[in-house]
């Protein structure tokens, strides 16, 4: 188990170093990629992805989830549970420990960036429009397709069809690009808990120049809506393997 967790620490840091990292790049003042907006984002977080599980592969977690949200999917459709703390844990502080690193590679910029806001949204997520409810869904559905698609992507009658070894992390790669376009729009697609939580501490710990508040009354929602919706994936994951 903990050659699993240390994967799955090593593949959280490495998708929030390069996730957050291109989120970072493209608000950050001075920053060469400064204003190339939301496909540079989506694309950005896509390529972090794949290379997030490809890096908790080669590390030992061969489950390669960094994402609660995933795990607990995965854990309802079997009914073992028995890695959701510790693969938690270990995702909690890759996502902590990445967004460290993506305050030092951007040390600099953040003095000549005046906006707190923009500086808060390198770290975590936050509604175009705040509104608990509809914002609860949001997370909720765009999980939802997450962790069922993933779970389709990895299926029997999928494998059957001649899915390529190693083909994988580029579809999961492809699918989180495609949510973020299609469905990410109204709450920054945070869809994992602990992409969302560990960096907003990271936040609210690190020296950050001018930085404003981590906004944690809205904390709860990029915690609990993905995890809803990855257990509700997870349920119907579980109960079409059973027919």
């Amino acid at each position: 188990m903990l050659a699993k967790c240390f994967g799955e620490f090593m593949g959280t840091l490495v998708l929030i170093l390069l996730g957050n990292g291109v989120v970072a790049n493209v608000l950050l003042k001075r920053s060469k990629a400064e204003g190339s907006g939301w496909m540079v984002i989506t694309s950005g977080w896509a390529f972090a992805v794949m290379a997030g599980v490809f890096t908790a592969m080669a590390c030992g977690s061969t489950d390669a989830h960094l994402n609660p949200a995933v795990t607990m999917g995965f854990a309802v459709s079997s009914g073992h549970f028995e890695k959701f703390a510790p693969y938690l844990v270990a995702q909690l502080c890759g996502a902590f420990t990445g967004a460290i690193l993506v305050w030092l590679h951007f040390l600099p910029h953040w003095r000549e960036t005046p906006d707190p806001t923009l500086k808060l949204a390198c770290f975590c997520t936050s509604p175009a429009i705040r509104n608990f409810g509809a914002n609860l869904i949001s997370e909720i559905i765009g999980t939802f397709v997450l962790v069922f698609v993933v779970g389709a992507i990895f299926s029997k009658s999928v494998s059957a069809s001649g899915l390529a070894p190693g083909l994988g992390p580029y579809l999961v790669a492809a699918l989180v690009w495609g949510i973020g376009l299609s469905l990410g729009g109204t709450t920054g697609y945070a869809i994992n808990p602990a992409r969302d939580l560990g960096p907003r501490l990271a936040h609210a710990l690190l020296p950050i120049t001018h930085k404003g508040g981590s906004d944690w009354g809205y904390a709860i929602v990029p915690i609990l809506g993905p995890l809803i919706g990855g257990a509700v994936a997870g349920s119907l994951l579980g109960a079409i393997s059973h027919n």
